[in-house]
């Protein structure tokens, strides 16, 4: 096993109950090196996830069906709720208004169960049933062949971008590693690290863990962790002084907003959102906004065409130039 994968184990077992953790300890699979979920369902199988699809185990970690897998208990659960909260959950309550749960390493812990509200308004879960832990995977280098088609030499400065795939495509991931370029600079292709901030409302991107950021974003980025994206932007331009804000999937009419101003104050953006084509987009009103306008100078487009997080192309939107793919 590589020392990454060992990491990787070390940091999410502790966040696991030990019977489940002795489960994958039996496992004869490799499962730590492209592991990307591990589910806890109240009563229900316990299922994983890897690169080629779900999966079960039984309680001496064999691959099982459905009906013969090991079925996590109350007592399961309530120890799982007790590691990734610290057994502190009021500590912990502005992120299981947003379900889910930071761990070192930039690993994340989903929740499902009753929603609890006030006034209309989702204030805590209560009755956990549902723990999704989600894997923190970085592939370093992933944006080195791609990053010089979002820089203007001429001018010094990075390109308004966006970054589009369909769910589960790629896009974070992909965004993670340029931001880090972007940040840190590549010599070899003649540009130094810009100034760069991100906003990282869900704490994927940088995989903060009590604010400090897990994954490598650039030595010198700085990273406002768990803020709305649009009241993010406005915070980040105003105290930061940044060349370049990087965000998340973008979407509503106030991210819209914000990306506006943002541009308008003469810093670039670059972000992503979900979609499989430019007209897809189009049929949203906030990006299409931002593309009747014009905005983006270039778009890349991630696919599954040799795997996921496959550059299918990359365009400058404004005229169509197509610099990468068809």
């Amino acid at each position: 096993m590589e020392s990454g994968s060992a990491s990787t184990r070390e940091q999410v077992s502790h966040f696991l109950p030990k019977v489940i953790r002795d489960i994958l300890d039996r496992s004869s699979l490799p499962l730590w090196e492209d592991l990307e979920e591990i589910r806890l369902r109240l009563g229900r199988p316990l299922a994983l996830h890897r690169r080629e699809g779900d999966f079960y185990l039984n309680e001496r970690g064999e691959p099982a069906l459905p009906g013969q897998a090991y079925r996590p208990g109350r007592q399961d659960l309530d120890r799982a709720l007790e590691l990734i909260s610290d057994s502190s959950l009021y500590a912990f309550e502005q992120e299981l208004r947003c379900g889910y749960i930071t761990l070192p390493g930039g690993h994340r812990v989903g929740l499902c169960g009753q929603a609890v509200l006030e006034a209309g308004r989702l204030i805590r879960l209560k009755h956990i049933t549902g723990f999704n832990y989600r894997i923190a995977r970085e592939i370093i280098g992933t944006a080195l062949p791609y990053v010089r088609y979002f820089i203007d030499y001429r001018q010094a400065r990075v390109k308004h971008s966006l970054i589009l795939s369909l769910p589960r495509g790629g896009k974070t991931t992909f965004l993670r590693d340029l931001t880090r370029l972007l940040g840190d600079g590549v010599p070899e292709l003649g540009f130094r690290g810009f100034k760069v901030a991100v906003v990282d409302e869900r704490s994927e991107i940088a995989g903060s863990f009590q604010g400090m950021p897990q994954l490598q974003v650039g030595s010198c980025t700085d990273v406002l962790d768990a803020c709305p994206k649009a009241e993010g932007m406005m915070m980040l331009l105003r105290s930061m002084g940044p060349q370049v804000i990087v965000t998340d999937e973008i979407g509503s009419v106030e991210d819209t907003k914000a990306v506006e101003e943002v541009i308008h104050a003469g810093v670039a953006v670059v972000t992503t959102a979900h979609g499989g084509s430019l007209a897809e987009l189009r049929g949203r009103p906030g990006l299409r906004r931002l593309l009747e306008q014009r905005i983006f100078e270039r778009v890349l487009f991630l696919g599954r065409s040799r795997g996921v997080g496959t550059v299918e192309q990359i365009i400058d939107p404004r005229d169509g130039k197509v610099f990468l793919g068809k």
